[in-house]
């Protein structure tokens, strides 16, 4: 099974770009987040037509996840349990042949000096205890796809000065990625690439970040063992981030047997 994740800045605006990327890819799941669109404005007619069926957790403007899916998407949850006040949706997952997949959107955290950043911290709190409680407990291989918002470590940064007091690279927030990692579960593009460096998922807009390579590699997938035993590959689809009106964000993929 091929599983994608992206996340699409606004499903609308980049429908054309997402359409194109699912015809050349073809995976069999594809994790979208930062959709910006509530449920009934998806346009889920048209991913139906590549042979797509859609779970989604919108929301208007802002944040928004979905799992596409070839096959059926069985146990569909909307939302991180832990917080019955947080609307934001940013957490949706389900079952697709036996695989528990969940597409996240892990808040940005910025700026760290107001209440974004404590938030993004209790968020990070709410998915390890999900994960711990919930998800490994079932013993059925898990994978958890999306934008964390997180980089792992200096080496997924093109400048690490300039964003050491990033909420992205605060050390905080690297502890509460770790913390997820030292509940079993495997990150799955580094499990493969354990020496590359300066690969990136992300990068801005502005000031030729695209142009001169400067970016950053937030968007990962951690597989629970049982899922980390069936994976074959883990790789970075640079394509769609070149074409014309991209989203600032590129596909991560990963195969399991």
């Amino acid at each position: 099974m091929k599983i994608a994740t992206f996340n699409v800045n606004s499903v609308k605006a980049r429908l054309d770009r997402v359409l194109e990327w699912l015809e050349d890819a073809k995976p069999d799941v594809a994790l979208l987040q930062e959709l910006k669109c509530e449920e009934a404005n998806f346009p889920a007619m048209e991913f139906k037509s590549l042979g797509y069926e859609a779970a989604v957790e919108g929301q208007k403007t802002y944040n928004g996840v979905a799992i596409l899916s070839k096959h059926p998407i069985e146990d569909v949850k909307r939302g991180l349990p832990g917080d019955d006040d947080d609307d934001h949706a940013r957490y949706i997952e389900g079952t697709v042949q036996g695989i528990r997949v969940a597409s996240i959107y892990l808040p940005n955290g910025n700026p760290v000096d107001g209440p974004k950043y404590p938030y993004k911290l209790a968020w990070m709190d709410r998915l390890a205890a999900h994960v711990r409680d919930t998800l490994l407990p079932t013993e059925q291989p898990i994978v958890l796809g999306g934008d964390y918002n997180i980089v792992p470590t200096d080496d997924d940064v093109y400048d690490p000065d300039k964003w050491v007091d990033d909420a992205l690279c605060k050390p905080e927030s690297r502890a509460k990625f770790r913390t997820l990692l030292n509940l079993g579960l495997t990150e799955a593009w580094k499990a493969l690439h354990p020496n590359a460096a300066h690969q990136y998922s992300y990068w801005d807009y502005v000031q030729g970040r695209w142009q001169k390579d400067e970016g950053l590699r937030i968007d990962h997938f951690l597989l629970s063992p049982q899922a980390a035993d069936r994976l074959e590959e883990c790789e970075i689809d640079k394509t769609p981030r070149g074409k014309e009106k991209p989203s600032d964000h590129t596909p991560v993929w990963c195969r399991l047997s």
